[in-house]
């Protein structure tokens, strides 16, 4: 079966969180016998990758680098393409691109639409750029074979605003090995286990404001907090965040890391905060736990269903109780016991193996044109009530 990607930018080691769910996703496709191509963006795919890439394939297309127009002209370009070259099924991801889901139908493609969240929520966009985004969602949901939802929370929401049902396929997560090497530790001046980590692109709801404004308030004796990431397209939120981490002591910004030095920077941590306002199902989060880090997390639905128990989460925006929290996880630090536990439950419970599987099932049925509501049987994750008592340890 042919299967052709659209909606993303370019893989491997592209930031963002479509990205890195194609990147595990798609190789693993292609080893349970599928023909993958992935369309991405031609400003952001590597020269150095080449044309394939652990038997994937990548058919760069031009698109604007600009914030209003990139995603959905490089979609509209890349339907456009799949109409030329008629892959089984054209595999949307994000309900940006989604947009473009009735133009291939009419003109006679098969469509699986992939909801990573409602991104007209997130405080970058501006009433028309929102307008369009539920639009997408809209199409993608209505219009499509088939639909993925990476989390319930979504599920609950595709088939409360559309009426249908979609399978529950969430994001996994790797067990990372952990570096011993400390060399982007000694490039930024940090001590192991004595920094606050957070990992994310420079967007407003990522909430980074939040988590300076309660580092300071803890005011924890030798930690400093790093904010990894970086920003497509540069704007005010981001000059405004740098200004404010150059004037707040012991605040580091790293840029965009990748590769061995953002898994040093996770291995060594002694935290992980995710004050966000807006996540489909954070994968910087599961990253997190895979590296055994203890967690803070705002209490938004999408990272209350992470399953953590209920200390480890604070209500969104609120300052205080997230620095009162900075400071109680800094004093009762988790030992290596606990760390590799929390690293195994996650990758037992986010396998990106039988997410494979379960997209490649979703696949067929549309193939064999099942009827929608075969596709909420197709979840991965089965909450039992072992889970509950393991993480319930993990407080």
């Amino acid at each position: 079966m042919k299967i052709m990607m659209l909606g993303l930018r370019a893989f491997p080691e592209v930031q963002g969180g479509v990205e890195t769910h194609a990147e595990h996703l798609c190789p693993l496709l292609v080893k349970l016998g599928y023909d993958v191509t992935v369309i991405t963006r031609s400003a952001y795919q590597s020269e150095q990758i080449g044309a394939e890439w652990q038997g994937v394939k990548f058919k760069p297309l031009w698109a604007p680098k600009t914030k209003g127009l990139e995603a959905i002209l490089h979609s509209f370009i890349g339907v456009l393409y799949a109409a030329i070259k008629r892959p089984d099924i054209l595999h949307i991801q994000a309900i940006g691109p989604g947009l473009m889901t009735l133009l291939a139908r009419l003109l006679g493609l098969r469509v699986v639409v992939t909801h990573h969240g409602p991104d007209y929520e997130r405080q970058k966009w501006g009433r028309f750029a929102r307008l369009v985004l539920r639009l997408g969602e809209r199409f993608g949901m209505r219009w499509s074979n088939g639909r993925v939802a990476i989390s319930k929370v979504i599920t609950d929401l595709v088939r409360d605003k559309h009426g249908v049902e979609s399978a529950l396929i969430p994001n996994g997560v790797v067990l990372p090995q952990l570096p011993l090497s400390t060399v982007a530790l000694n490039q930024f001046g940090l001590i192991p286990e004595r920094y606050v980590l957070l990992v994310g692109r420079l967007v407003p709801e990522k909430r980074h404001l939040d988590l300076i404004d309660a580092f300071v308030k803890a005011a924890i004796p030798g930690w400093k907090l790093v904010i990894v990431g970086g920003s497509d397209h540069p704007d005010s939120y981001q000059t405004s965040l740098v200004n404010r981490a150059v004037m707040t002591p012991n605040v580091v910004m790293t840029g965009f890391q990748k590769g061995l030095a953002l898994r040093e920077l996770y291995a060594h941590a002694g935290l992980f905060v995710l004050p966000s306002s807006h996540e489909g199902l954070p994968i910087v989060m599961l990253e997190a736990l895979s590296f055994g880090l203890p967690i803070i997390a705002s209490g938004i639905p999408a990272n209350l269903e992470v399953g953590l128990s209920q200390e480890h989460y604070f209500p969104l925006g609120d300052i205080d109780t997230l620095a009162t929290k900075l400071k109680e996880r800094v004093l009762n630090p988790i030992g290596p016991g606990e760390r590799e536990f929390v690293r195994q439950w996650v990758v037992g419970r986010y396998n990106w193996q039988r997410i494979a599987e379960n997209t490649a099932q979703l696949y067929k049925d549309v193939m064999d044109d099942k009827p929608h509501s075969v596709m909420k049987s197709h979840s991965v994750i089965k909450v039992t009530n072992q889970d509950t008592k393991l993480m319930g340890q993990f407080e």
